[in-house]
């Protein structure tokens, strides 16, 4: 048998025990403000004149940072990320692209060729941008192109 006292305290009924959520929300709307403003999107600007080819095993890319982005349309013409800029025509105008971006990122990351060549372009363009960057001291290349179910 329990005693008087025990049957007391059973006898009352306890209110749920309430946690004060606010300032978890908070927390979490700071942190998320936070993250947002610190991070920095890598955007690549895309030509439109260049459409790259389909490959069936094509992958997102992890890690965009680092890049050097230029574009061979169909016609040869060869184009740095900023297309407004004007045509890259000779190999020196390609070396001394490639340079000046890899001293903008300086040793903060591996510095790597994005090449995005048209699909109906020759591979000697693309060669020819390849042995440019190769003499600027960028012997990594990523060659631009579509999923195909996407």
């Amino acid at each position: 048998m329990a005693s008087k006292k025990l049957r007391a305290q059973n006898a009352h009924v306890e209110e749920e025990a309430k946690m004060d959520m606010s300032p978890m929300i908070d927390m979490v709307f700071l942190l998320l403000v936070f993250f947002i403003v610190v991070s920095t999107p890598m955007v690549v600007q895309l030509d439109p004149e260049v459409k790259p080819s389909v490959a069936y095993n094509a992958k997102a890319p992890d890690d965009k940072r680092g890049r050097i982005v230029v574009n061979v349309r169909k016609d040869g013409s060869i184009y740095p990320v900023d297309f407004d800029e004007g045509e890259l025509e000779e190999e020196s105008d390609i070396v001394k692209y490639v340079k000046e971006q890899k001293a903008d990122y300086g040793d903060e990351y591996k510095v790597k060729l994005h090449l995005r060549g048209d699909k109906e372009s020759v591979f000697k363009y693309s060669r020819k941008v390849i042995r440019a960057a190769a003499e600027a001291g960028v012997n990594d290349v990523i060659f631009a192109a579509y999923d195909f179910e996407n």
